[in-house]
C-alpha cells in the first residue's frame, strides 16, 4: 500500500493536500525556540491561480511540500510581498541594478542539480554563517528534493560572470505574482550587491509579464538573514493572517525603518488579478 494513503488528508482546500509531517522540531530561524512548520504535499501539480492563493495565504515551497509555519506562541515569521506596480527604484537600487547589468549575464531556464551549483550553494552557505555547527554539505539528492522537484511552475534565473555561474535564483511562476523560493551567489562579489541585484531582476521581470505581487518569503526581526528584506519599502506583511501595508518613512535617511502599519490590505483573490 502506497504509505501515503495512511497519512492525514486536508480536503477544505483545491488540490486536496496530504499532512506528511507535523512535529515540534528545533527552529531553524530563531536559536533556542521549538517550531512547528507542518509540511504538506498536493495531490496534484497546482495551477497557477492555486499557488497565488497558496502565496496569499501565507504558503512557502520546499521542493514539492508546501509549509507555514504555526507556532501557537510565536509570530515571528511574516510572508512579505511587494506590490510590483508601485514599488518605486531608489538611486541605489538603480546603481546596483547598472552594475550588475554591465557584469553580468542573466538566463532563464528549468531549475537542475548539478556539481557547480552544489560547490556554489555550500560556499554562499559556509561563508555568509548560514548553517548550524552540526550542519552536513547538502547532497546531489538532497538539492534535488529542495530546489529542483516542484509542484508548480517555476524557474531559474541564472546569473553568470563571463561564462562562470556566480548566482541561482529559483523562482515560482503563478497567475498574478512570482516567488521567490531560494537564491545563492557567490558571497566573493560583494561589490554587486547579488541578493539585492536578484530582488530587483525578479522584479523587473514581474513588471514585464503584468504580475501583480513579488513574494520575498518570511521576514524575521530576529535573523539577520531574514529582517533585511523589510528594506525593500513599501512592502505588505502577513501578520497574524492579515495582510498589512508598511510605508516608506516621510523623511529618508540611512537606517530608516518602516513605518507602523497601516489598515489591512484588501486581499488579493485569482479573480481580480491583473493579466500574465
Amino acid at each position: 500500500m502506497d504509505p501515503l494513503h495512511t497519512l492525514p488528508r486536508l480536503l477544505d482546500r483545491v488540490p486536496a493536500e496530504v499532512l506528511v509531517h507535523s512535529e515540534p522540531e528545533p527552529c531553524p530561524y530563531i536559536e533556542g525556540r521549538t517550531a512547528l512548520m507542518p509540511l504538506r504535499l498536493p495531490i496534484r501539480r497546482l495551477q497557477p491561480a492555486e499557488l497565488d492563493l497558496r502565496l496569499q495565504q501565507g504558503d512557502r515551497r520546499h521542493g514539492a511540500l508546501l509549509y507555514r509555519p504555526s507556532c501557537a506562541d510565536c509570530h515571528a515569521c511574516e510572508a512579505i510581498r511587494l506590490d510590483v506596480a508601485h514599488f518605486p527604484l531608489r538611486p541605489q537600487h538603480r546603481r546596483v541594478l547598472r552594475r550588475g547589468d554591465k557584469a553580468l549575464r542573466v538566463e532563464l531556464g528549468p531549475p537542475i542539480a548539478d556539481r557547480d551549483r552544489i560547490q556554489l550553494f555550500e560556499r554562499h552557505k559556509r561563508v555568509r554563517g548560514l548553517e548550524s555547527a552540526n550542519a552536513r554539505p547538502i547532497t546531489m539528492l538532497s538539492y534535488q528534493r529542495f530546489l529542483v522537484d516542484r509542484l508548480c511552475g517555476s524557474f531559474e534565473m541564472r546569473y553568470y560572470l563571463e561564462d562562470r555561474l556566480v548566482g541561482v535564483a529559483v523562482t515560482d511562476k503563478g497567475e498574478t505574482s512570482l516567488s521567490a523560493v531560494y537564491c545563492y551567489y557567490d558571497p566573493d562579489l560583494a561589490r554587486l550587491s547579488l541578493g539585492t541585484y536578484s530582488i530587483l531582476k525578479q522584479l523587473e521581470l514581474a513588471r514585464r509579464w503584468g504580475m501583480r505581487h513579488l513574494y520575498l518569503g518570511l521576514y524575521i526581526e530576529a535573523n539577520e538573514h531574514m529582517a533585511y528584506k523589510a528594506r525593500f519599502l513599501p512592502h505588505d506583511r502577513l501578520v497574524r493572517g492579515e495582510w498589512h501595508h508598511f510605508a516608506r518613512p516621510d523623511a529618508e535617511s540611512p537606517g530608516a525603518t518602516p513605518t507602523a502599519p497601516t489598515t489591512p490590505t484588501t486581499p488579493t483573490t485569482p479573480t481580480d488579478a491583473a493579466p500574465r
